[in-house]
């Protein structure tokens, strides 16, 4: 743990929290990646971490982001795809017919937890447009967090080796500070390796430091 970690500050004028894929597939157990990811979002208590830190940045008046992951009938035609891809799409995880519909959204696997709509759909998060593999290079989060002055990103969400660690390397690399909560994501859990246990180590090597929900919380709320 290095000082900078122990003593930040979390500032209302340029510090935001991001929350990616809070989705019905990732954190809820009717999701089809349930078998794999659930025993990690179980065990860090993931649901409801992630619900605090809603629930705190909103009550002090933060700025709050949301990167979501979807797929559309088009993505599904395309010509390669990692390993873990051709599984996502197979398995019809984040699926809508259409990005200018909504129909069938309601409680699908591409749908926000109930327990988090009050915070997202308040007219203030910021959603962003979807990313579509794991980082967000191909979508607007760094546009969005530039136009509302934030420099420093309060990282939470799923899943911990893929699209939590490629935001923060990419928010890293865009020149933003980034503290990732640790509790406040999970991993697959399979037979060649835990990957919520292999993002810990990258977590401590290239963010500005991690810190627990608890911690997160009580420094959304002193400011």
């Amino acid at each position: 743990m290095n000082d900078e970690q122990t003593t930040v500050r979390f500032d209302r004028v340029n510090t935001g929290l991001v929350v990616i894929d809070p989705q019905n597939d990732f954190l809820s157990p009717e999701g089809v990646t349930w078998d794999v990811v659930g025993a990690s979002v179980t065990a860090n208590n993931t649901v409801e971490h992630i619900r605090q830190l809603f629930a705190a940045a909103k009550a002090a008046d933060f700025l709050v982001f949301v990167s979501p992951h979807y797929y559309y009938p088009y993505d599904h035609k395309w010509k390669f795809e990692g390993r873990l891809e051709e599984v996502m799409h197979s398995i019809k995880m984040f699926d809508r017919p259409s990005a200018l519909q909504t129909e069938g959204f309601e409680g699908s696997g591409a749908d926000w937890l109930e327990q988090y709509k009050p915070y997202i759909n308040d007219g203030e998060t910021v959603v962003v447009s979807p990313h579509k593999v794991y980082g967000p290079e191909s979508n607007d989060l760094v546009l969005q967090l530039r136009k509302r002055g934030i420099s420093r990103v309060v990282l939470a969400g799923m899943s911990a080796n893929l699209c939590v660690e490629s935001h923060m390397r990419e928010l890293v690399e865009h020149g933003f500070e980034v503290y990732v909560v640790t509790d406040a994501t999970a991993g697959a859990r399979l037979p060649f390796g835990d990957g919520y246990q292999s993002a810990l180590v990258n977590f401590e090597y290239i963010s500005s430091g991690t810190m627990t929900t608890s911690d997160a919380v009580s420094r959304f709320a002193r400011e």
